[in-house]
Formats: C-alpha cells, structure tokens, sequence
C-alpha cells in the first residue's frame, strides 16, 4: 500500500519517513521521493511532499526522517563524517520541514561519532528536535553495545527509542536468566525492561511492532497483545509469567513497521493501540 503523506491515518502521532540514504560522502544523506513511488501514486514530486508535511503538522502531527534501514549504508565513525551527517540533515530539514531524525543503522554505528552529529544537529535545530531510535533488539542487550550506549550518552537530547521486536528470534530479558521467544508478551515487557533499567526514561522507551501480516518476517503479534504489554509495564497488570521488578507509568507508546502495512491491513494497529495509550497513567 503506497500512500501520500497527507493520507496517513489521524491516530499516527509522529510518522518517522524512510529512508534517507547514503551518498559519495562519508556520513552525508539524502533524500527524494523515489520516481517509482511518484509514478504509482500518479505523479508525487518533492514539493508535493513538502507541503504534506506542512499539511500533516497543521493537524498537529511530527514529521521527522529516518535514516538508514536494513540496507542502508550510511557511515559515521569520524569527526568529518559526522559534520557531514548533522550538515546534510540540517539542510533537509531546512528544505522539507522535517521536525527530527530517526537513527535506523542495523549495519553497525559508532557511539562516540554519531553522538556529536546529534548534538550538533540539535545545537543548530534547537530543543524542539525530535531525535529518536529503531535499534533491533541484538543492538539494545546490553549498556555497552554501541546503539545502547549512543543512547544512554545522548539521553539529555533523546526523545525515544523504539526498538524493533521483531525479526529477532530469541533474546534475554533483563533478569538475564531466560532466553525469551519473540511474538509473545513476555518477549515485549522484559526486552522493554532492559533498556528501563539501565537508564533511559520510561516517556523514552516504546514498543516497536510489525502492523501485521505481511510486515516482517518474525515477531508478529496481535494489536491486543501490544495493548497487554504496555498495561504490565505501565502498571503491572496483564503480564505474562515475566513480571519487571517495578512499574514505569511514563512509557513512551508504541512504533510499528510501517504505516504502510497497517493501512494495507485495514488499520487494525493504529485503531487497536492508539486509543489504549489514552487509557495509560
């Protein structure tokens, strides 16, 4: 399912767009809209797109832009690479309005680097950049694993980070005695737990979840079953056998992959999880 951007549905509070790419310079991105996009949707240029997102933000919603994916090969590992990266988000949000960046780099990232590119971004956007995360779930089992390090370093700018529970396969929880299966709620709330334990801030930890068939490969659950997840981390109830050691009622929410597939799938995510986060602490 291809949408334009002003087309996504209401319940979505802040539509991460994928991806931005590499170019010739090391840490530089950009970004377009694909011509094969722009001829199935009957002709969507770059300005069109800059005006959804004055569109979408006009309805009170954040736009912000996602760099990487699972093939992307953006590289920040030097000092020149990040200026280059924080110079060339910079102009793209000067240029389609963007309100943040997404950090997806499932290829690997350097800590150190990739956080002076942030603050520097930030130095120049101000406090009201969005910054978040998708690490995959190998990248957030333990504090000193790079992607869970950058975001401990920079949790002073840090809005979120929605670790993607799926395509994973077994991972440990933060009681470090079980390896838990993914697609089950257990999974969820003692993954989750790892990252609320270690530092980050219950309003900077969310859920990030297939939209359903079709979406991933692994770890897809029913809609209901995030509803669950977030009510035992929230406030402890409807957990599974897994129990966290205390409660986090400032849970941030939830991410899924992607906007796309929910409305393929008949908006069952969006319908299902966004009214029960009203039902939060």
């Amino acid at each position: 399912m291809e949408l334009r951007l002003r087309d996504v549905p209401a319940e979505y509070d802040v539509i991460a767009v994928a991806f931005a790419e590499a170019t010739s310079t090391p840490g530089a991105v950009t970004f377009g809209i694909d011509p094969g996009l722009s001829a199935s949707l009957g002709g969507y240029t770059n300005a069109d797109f800059s005006a959804d997102v004055r569109t979408v933000q006009s309805r009170g919603k954040k736009v912000i832009l996602s760099v990487g994916g699972e093939t992307g090969r953006v590289v920040v590992n030097d000092a020149a690479s990040a200026t280059a990266f924080s110079n060339s988000v910079y102009a793209l949000i000067q240029q389609y309005g963007f309100d943040g960046v997404d950090i997806d780099l499932e290829n690997g990232l350097n800590p150190t680097y990739m956080a002076q590119a942030l603050r520097a971004l930030r130095s120049r956007v101000g406090p009201s950049l969005i910054i978040t995360m998708a690490p995959q779930t190998i990248d957030m089992q333990s504090p000193s694993v790079s992607y869970f390090k950058l975001a401990l370093d920079i949790r002073d700018i840090l809005t979120v980070v929605h670790t993607q529970y799926y395509n994973s396969g077994s991972m440990l929880g933060c009681d470090q005695s079980f390896a838990y299966s993914q697609g089950t709620i257990n999974f969820l709330t003692a993954l989750a737990c790892l990252q609320l334990e270690a530092g980050l801030r219950p309003d900077q930890v969310a859920l990030g979840l297939p939209a359903g068939p079709g979406a991933a490969g692994g770890g897809v659950v029913p809609p209901t079953m995030v509803n669950q997840a977030l009510d035992c981390l929230a406030r402890g109830t409807n957990c599974g056998s897994f129990r966290p050691p205390r409660t986090y009622p400032g849970i941030r929410g939830a991410m899924t992959w992607s906007i796309n597939w929910d409305v393929a799938n008949g908006n069952g995510f969006a319908r299902t999880v966004r009214p029960h986060l009203d039902t939060l602490p």
